[in-house]
């Protein structure tokens, strides 16, 4: 990786970029109130499986291929009909949408011409890649990592964990992270999916939790 695009995604997929992706906790905090997750132990588990199996699998896939100039008009649709939860197409549109317009410092045609429409953001994170040659692969890794990251830094505050515990974790996943990244290098469309059950349901049911920190 050079060092222009190094620094693009130091800046794009920086926790201070300003997608507000700290308000969102991907169905952690219903996890976290029904004891499902209460340790690093099972959080790390969780984390994996939505790495692996869950949300972020597909994510990448659907970034990939906004990168390689699939028709984002049809990329959007078909992410926003694999959001399971009305939380979960919130989510990614409103991320997406944030994303799009704070990167307008660095001009991408494809984001520019999509106009105010909300946009899934692992689309408008691989359009403004492309755009700006940065390498597939590493945007792919860099947005599962601070993805997984954002999941950590959640669970922090809700479990709660101490910031050492942590690191432990997101140490913990850097080997399903890269296995992910590699995974979806040959993906089609046709691999699109999940099953990773209890955190869809999770994200259902935080749409009802009493008392809620996060907006999913």
């Amino acid at each position: 990786m050079n060092n222009a695009s190094l620094l693009r995604l130091l800046t794009w997929l920086s926790p201070a970029f300003p997608t507000g992706g700290f308000a969102y906790s991907h169905g952690l905090e219903w996890s976290v109130e029904t004891g499902d997750v209460t340790d690093e132990v099972s959080l790390t588990a969780s984390v994996e499986d939505i790495l692996a199996n869950g949300a972020l699998w597909s994510d990448a896939i659907l970034l990939r291929h906004a990168y390689r100039g699939d028709n984002l008009y049809a990329l959007a649709e078909l992410a926003e009909a694999l959001a399971p939860s009305s939380e979960r197409r919130l989510e990614t549109l409103a991320q997406g949408a944030a994303f799009a317009l704070a990167a307008r410092p660095w001009p991408a045609p494809a984001l520019l011409q999509w106009g105010e429409t909300p946009l899934p953001y692992p689309i408008a994170i691989g359009a403004l890649a492309a755009a700006w040659a940065v390498d597939e692969d590493d945007a792919t890794i860099a947005y599962l990592h601070a993805a997984a990251g954002n999941l950590v830094s959640a669970a922090i505050r809700l479990v709660p964990l101490g910031q050492a515990a942590g690191l432990r974790v997101q140490a913990a996943l850097e080997s399903t992270i890269i296995i992910t990244e590699t995974a979806t290098r040959s993906a089609t469309l046709d691999d699109l999916g999940t099953s990773c059950w209890a955190s869809d349901i999770a994200a259902m049911r935080h749409e009802t939790q009493y008392t809620r920190l996060f907006r999913t």
